[in-house]
C-alpha cells in the first residue's frame, strides 16, 4: 500500500514528504478541486516523489476534462486524476476515454485516476462499480473511491469493507490499482489493510 497525501499548500507539502505521492488539489473548487498549474510546478520540483493533480469534479464535459488533464500532465503531474460528477455509463466512457488520450498520447509513462464517490447514491453519480470496467477498457490505470460530499462522513458510511474488498479484487483483475479516500481516519486502519488497496 502506497500513501498519498494531500497537502493545502506548498508550505504544507514541504512537510509531507514522508508519504508515497504527494497530492496537488485545491478543497474550495470541490472534492478534487483543481488547483493552478504553477502549484503543481512547485510541488513537484520539492522532491523526486510522484505528484498527483487533481482536475475537477466534472459534469459531462469530456473537452473540457481532457484540456484540463493534459494542462496537468504537462505542469508536472506524475498521476492526472479526475472525479465522474454524473450518471450514465455511455458518457462515462467517453469522458474516460478523453482523458486518458489527452494525458497517454502527450505523455507516456504517465497514470491516469478515474474517481467515482462512494457517496454516489446521494449525489446521483456513476457508482465506482459501473466505473471501474469502463476505466480499464480505455486504459486508466487506477480506479479511485472517494466521497463527493464532504461533511466529514467517511467512505466506510457509504460502502461496506465487503463491497469495497470486491472492488479492490475486480480492479486488480482488470489490471487496475486500486485508489481508497474519503475521511479516512487512524481508526479505519485495520479494515484498510484487510481491504487492502493500492494507494490510500
Amino acid at each position: 500500500m502506497r500513501l498519498l497525501v494531500s497537502p493545502r499548500d506548498v508550505e504544507e507539502a514541504k512537510r509531507s514528504l514522508a508519504a508515497d505521492i504527494i497530492d496537488v488539489k485545491r478543497p474550495a473548487e470541490g472534492s478534487l478541486g483543481a488547483n493552478f498549474p504553477w502549484i503543481i510546478r512547485a510541488v513537484k520540483e520539492l522532491s523526486s516523489k510522484p505528484v498527483s493533480a487533481a482536475i475537477g469534479d466534472f459534469d459531462f464535459k469530456p473537452g473540457g476534462a481532457a484540456l484540463a488533464a493534459s494542462g496537468a500532465a504537462h505542469a508536472g503531474a506524475d498521476f492526472v486524476k479526475v472525479g465522474l460528477m454524473f450518471d450514465g455509463s455511455a458518457r462515462a466512457a467517453e469522458f474516460i476515454a478523453a482523458v486518458v488520450r489527452a494525458v497517454k498520447d502527450e505523455f507516456p509513462g504517465k497514470y491516469v485516476v478515474i474517481c467515482s464517490y462512494s457517496d454516489y447514491s446521494r449525489l446521483g453519480t456513476i457508482s465506482p462499480f459501473a466505473m471501474a470496467p469502463l476505466a480499464a477498457a480505455a486504459g486508466a490505470d487506477v480506479a479511485m473511491v472517494d466521497t463527493g460530499i464532504k461533511d466529514g462522513k467517511s467512505t466506510f458510511e457509504f460502502m461496506s469493507e465487503e463491497s469495497l474488498r470486491e472492488f479492490t479484487a475486480m480492479n486488480r483483475e482488470a489490471g487496475l490499482w486500486t485508489a481508497l479516500a474519503g475521511s479516512l481516519g487512524f481508526e479505519h486502519l485495520p479494515v484498510i489493510r484487510r481491504i487492502n488497496p493500492d494507494i490510500i
